[in-house]
């Protein structure tokens, strides 16, 4: 009988092994996933310190290689010290993304999956430079050791900047198919600078077309803020941590220290109702202790919920400013709904619908026209397994005077929180939490009942001009006959009476 062998394998190992689960699945996929992961990465980089984004994006066909492209992408960002350039490239689940705080990224390795993607399909190492604008620039030409999850610098070298310019460029090769997913691309780069008008973002396509989209506004929303984790969010391994690395003395110092809004106050009265001495010490606490503990915490309800300062919302006006930039609709409304909770993570949804203009009708039976957006990322796949679609097909649209399938109507739902319940790591469509479920319900509701004051005014003055335009052509006949009646020359001046109808 054979002796099975056991090894373990590291992340970047992993992800080699298992690109699909990434998104990486085609050619095709990639290319969109690549320039997708790029961007965020810059937006964040801008976004979070308060700098108005501009990005540069450039995809070429090497001409030597059949099916093999090069990507360069140019932010303003802040950079990124020099001692944290190679293992911010070179190494998996290496990241700043990893604190309670929204970001674009979810697990910190979208950006690095792209670079090996391309590492594994071309075997081209990637280039990096970057200055966070008190240092030199920095050249940095790296591979991933993929069997020990480490970069491998292949070259590193500095040059001087006097402007003490920031940001960062990212340039590598991939094998990739441009063609298929130039559509997916295009409306990626659309949508994301409609959910931020603030954006000049350019992109040159390999058949040279320059495709630009200039900001409308230069506004920033308030960038979110690191947080403490919620009580009601933590898990018995997330509380063991805390009490394994926590200086606190006391279980009321501890609960304080290392929790979202936990006041004295509220720390007496949960430690009383889990009987847990206030002034214990928390290392004291055995296995089974921090195990009640930490489903007491869960479950406990009077723990105040968590604030918004950890999200970044649109806003309404952000919001309405970038869908009439990018899509000219005879009618907008946006709204932003209050925090809301699910599991101890707080979110806010933010739900915009567009009528007219520029904006089509559903193309084909039963096609709706729904964008969605998650932390401000365009997702693109999966739209009818997503709980925004669902929540739409359960509105009684009739209500509000339209017919999503046939009008020229577009609904766009935006969802920030600090942990977006996506259904698959490939972030594309997001599960059916009911929390969420009801608040786009009550957003979508809210857009559709000023829908219906609009289209109800637009139908009244519909009736009057149709009522003008009868009078418009039969006045002047009768005006001429009352005169001729009257036995006057003169015809009365009927365009007072037009004025005065309703």
């Amino acid at each position: 009988m054979s002796i099975e062998k056991f090894k373990s394998i590291s992340p970047a190992d992993f992800f080699y092994k298992n690109r699909e689960i990434a998104g990486f699945d085609n050619p095709a996929k990639a290319t969109y996933m690549i320039i997708r992961e790029l961007v965020e990465n810059s937006l964040d980089a801008c976004e979070t310190h308060k700098i108005i984004p501009e990005i540069y994006i450039r995809l070429r066909k090497v001409p030597t290689t059949p099916n093999v492209y090069e990507i360069h992408v140019q932010d303003n960002g802040c950079g990124i010290p020099f001692d944290h350039i190679p293992p911010a490239f070179g190494q998996i689940l290496y990241s700043s993304k990893y604190v309670l705080r929204q970001t674009r990224g979810t697990f910190g390795m979208g950006g690095k999956m792209a670079i090996l993607y391309g590492q594994i399909t071309t075997h081209f190492p990637v280039t990096i430079i970057s200055s966070t604008g008190v240092e030199d620039w920095y050249l940095f030409k790296l591979m991933i050791d993929i069997q020990s999850n480490k970069p491998i610098v292949k070259s590193r070298r500095s040059f001087p900047n006097p402007s003490h310019n920031h940001g960062t460029i990212i340039e590598f090769r991939f094998e990739g198919d441009y063609t298929r997913a130039k559509q997916r691309i295009i409306e990626y780069l659309k949508l994301t600078a409609t959910i931020l008008p603030y954006l000049n973002l350019t992109f040159i396509d390999p058949d040279g077309v320059l495709y630009l989209f200039s900001r409308s506004t230069k506004i920033l929303p308030k960038p979110p803020i690191e947080v403490l984790p919620h009580p009601n969010g933590v898990d018995t391994e997330t509380l063991s941590r805390l009490i394994s690395e926590t200086k606190a003395k006391s279980m009321i110092e501890f609960l304080q220290k290392h929790f979202h809004r936990v006041g004295k106050r509220t720390a007496v009265k949960f430690l009383k109702h889990v009987n847990v001495d206030p002034s214990r010490s928390p290392k004291s606490l055995v296995s089974d202790e921090i195990l009640h503990l930490g489903q007491a915490m869960r479950n406990y309800k009077f723990f105040l919920p968590p604030d918004a300062k950890c999200l970044s919302t649109i806003g309404t006006d952000l919001l309405i400013k970038g869908i009439k930039k990018e899509f000219n609709p005879e009618f907008v409304v946006a709204v932003t709904r209050p925090p809301s909770v699910y599991e101890g993570h707080p979110f806010i949804v933010e739900a915009a619908i567009a009528y007219g203009g520029n904006v089509s009708s559903p193309q084909c039976p039963g096609d709706i026209n729904l964008f969605r957006f998650a932390n401000k990322i365009p997702l693109l796949y999966d739209a009818y397994n997503d709980v925004s679609m669902k929540v739409i097909k359960k509105i009684k649209w009739w209500r509000y005077r339209v017919d999503i399938e046939k009008d020229p109507i577009a609904f766009f739902i935006h969802i920030c929180s600090t942990k977006i319940p996506y259904k698959t790591i490939g972030k594309e469509y997001i599960a059916d939490r009911p929390e969420i479920e009801y608040e786009i319900e009550w957003a979508l509701k809210n857009c559709g009942k000023r829908l219906r004051a609009y289209l109800m005014r637009k139908a009244k003055m519909e009736i009057k001009k149709r009522r003008l335009l009868i009078l418009e052509k039969y006045l002047p006949h009768i005006a001429k006959f009352a005169s001729e009646l009257a036995g006057k020359s003169d015809i009365p001046n009927y365009f007072k009476l037009l004025k005065h109808i309703d």
